[in-house]
């Protein structure tokens, strides 16, 4: 649809160059010149909205004022073939060829007196005065439908590679959830079940630390052996299992402190002495920073428990700040540290937890101390209206 603004704008250059035209130029003679120059510039008001209606009355203007002998009819001839490029480049089909028409029959009249004899140049004026405001109008047409079908597909060609990108995203979740059911559920499920039946057979007089061994080993084992189900699940289809609700939800609105509790717990029977400060707050936290924090404070104290062993005192501080950023940080006193870690693989774990706070958008910090480890981690909230990145959730 063409613009009106646009199309008011060139009216009132157009009256504006009329009146110019009318004071310097081409002076009105009388009353009549006074007329037709009033009706010219009021026609240039009607062409805003209906240009073709415009252009007709124009060209019988501009034959009524060729008929009286008036020294504006210059002045009317370039308004008409305007409003005339204006109604090409608005419209195609019959009614800009019927303004075109008008308007070439106006000329053809104004040179009445002149035919037979010259109708060459009366046929060649026809075709300048009526033919090139016709042309000219069409090609502003076409090159603005032009750009705005490109845009069009351009469009449509984003939305089919953001179609082709979730596919292929999809494709990889599964191929990952299917490695991690074959590689490590199967391995994990056989752990289990091969603790269980140690706890069996033991015999009843046997120590009591090691049934509490083999009952902690049973329930970690179990728990993740339930983490991983939920996490092919979601890998395969994050849309089924966010409608499921939140009991199959990787961590649920709210529940985040009580997660947290379920770690420090299972830490501190397996040794370490922790003590933890936790915000309130961190219940209205977000899903995917709650998995986050989740995820840091489990791998954080877990590579304290590997690495500094048992007897090892920890402190977790996790807190929201007033712009709703979390706040993370772990500090141990080394007491068991090794000085010399044993050689063996190190592991992912910090690498996980870093790529998982950048992807967040926040801050990732780990490393020694003069008494112990310290990790530390930030994670802003997200903005209004931001989208959290795929490869975070």
């Amino acid at each position: 649809m063409f613009d009106q603004r646009f199309a008011a704008v060139r009216a009132g250059v157009l009256a504006g160059l009329l009146v110019g035209d009318l004071l310097l130029l081409h002076q009105p003679s009388g009353p009549k010149d006074l007329g037709l120059a009033a009706a010219g510039l009021a026609l240039c008001a009607v062409a805003i909205r209906e240009a073709l209606s415009a252009l007709l009355t124009l060209s019988c203007l501009l034959v009524a004022a060729h008929a009286l002998g008036s020294d504006i009819v210059p002045a009317l001839k370039v308004l008409t073939a305007v409003i005339l490029f204006e109604l090409a480049a608005r419209e195609r089909g019959r009614r800009p060829l019927t303004g075109a028409l008008a308007l070439a029959l106006a000329v053809a009249a104004n040179r009445l007196a002149d035919l037979p004899v010259e109708l060459p140049s009366v046929l060649y004026k026809m075709g300048i005065v009526a033919g090139l405001p016709l042309l000219m109008g069409s090609y502003v047409r076409v090159t603005r439908d032009a750009a705005r079908t490109a845009r069009a597909h351009a469009e449509q060609e984003k939305a089919r590679a953001g179609q082709r990108l979730t596919a292929a995203r999809a494709a990889e979740r599964t191929a990952i959830a299917r490695e991690l059911h074959d590689l490590v559920a199967h391995h994990v499920s056989s752990m289990v079940l091969r603790v269980g039946i140690a706890r069996h057979v033991i015999p009843d007089t046997a120590d009591e630390r090691v049934t509490e061994v083999f009952d902690d080993l049973h329930s970690s084992g179990s728990e993740a052996l339930a983490d991983l189900r939920r996490l092919v699940a979601f890998l395969r289809d994050p849309d089924t299992i966010a409608a499921a609700g939140p009991a199959t939800a990787l961590i649920t609105p709210g529940s985040l402190p009580a997660a947290l509790d379920v770690v420090l717990e299972s830490n501190r029977r397996a040794g370490l002495g922790v003590t933890a400060v936790i915000d309130p707050a961190l219940a209205r936290l977000d899903a995917v920073r709650s998995l986050a924090v989740l995820r840091l404070a489990q791998e954080g104290l877990a590579n304290t428990a590997k690495h500094a062993g048992s007897g090892t005192r920890a402190d977790l501080t996790i807190r929201v700040t007033d712009d709703g950023a979390v706040r993370l940080t772990l500090q141990d006193d080394g007491a068991a540290r090794p000085a010399h870690p044993a050689p063996g693989p190190s592991g992912h774990g910090l690498i996980g937890l870093r790529e998982r706070v950048d992807l967040c958008g926040g801050h990732f910090e780990a490393g020694p101390t003069s008494c112990g480890w310290r990790l530390t981690a930030e994670l802003p909230a997200p903005l209004a209206g931001q989208r959290i990145p795929e490869g975070a959730r």
